[in-house]
């Protein structure tokens, strides 16, 4: 009897080992809606802050606007001589900097901020100044209109700075050591 039940019991696994595997289709399909719709929602949050950071440089007529690879825009208010050269990997520069909304009202002075020591893509820092500062020379001055995905995105700064907030940024680059 044992062995009749034991053989039944094996015939049962083998047969159901030999089917078809069949294709297990997610049972949630709410997390690809949420994709989907966020996904939008960043595409139209993207249009309209360079909507409004196109329109603030072309208010800015005292400013030539030029596009980053990184999709911000920048202005030199001072240049340097073109021999010195932009900075590299591991070099530590110095700067300071104030933020402002897109009309022009400042939200952090330079004294707020104060100076800036950093180790070029070696230390942590806001994406915004990491991209700036690369496209500076020593004792250069610049205006960057940056979108918000570059400064403190869909949290600000939880103080003065709102969410989703595009930023114009002044840098004064003030030495090089390395």
């Amino acid at each position: 009897m044992k062995l009749f039940v034991f053989l039944f019991v094996f015939l049962i696994f083998i047969s159901q080992s030999c089917e078809e595997n069949k294709t297990r289709y997610p049972l949630n399909k709410k997390k690809d809606v949420f994709l989907k719709s966020s996904a939008h929602r960043n595409k139209a949050l993207y249009s309209s802050e360079e909507f409004l950071i196109k329109k603030a440089a072309k208010l800015d007529s005292l400013n030539k606007y030029h596009i980053s690879d990184a999709g911000f825009l920048y202005a030199k208010i001072k240049s340097t001589n073109k021999n010195f050269p932009l900075p590299e990997k591991g070099e530590r520069v110095q700067f300071k900097y104030q933020i402002e909304d897109l009309d022009k009202n400042i939200i952090y002075s330079y004294k707020e901020l104060g100076i800036v020591e950093y180790l070029i893509d070696q230390e942590n820092l806001l994406p915004a100044l990491r991209e700036g500062i690369r496209l500076m020379r020593p004792m250069e001055i610049a205006v960057f209109l940056f979108p918000s995905y570059l400064c403190y995105s869909y949290q600000g700064d939880g103080i003065k700075i709102d969410r989703n907030q595009p930023l114009r940024f002044t840098i004064e680059r003030t030495s090089i050591k390395n």
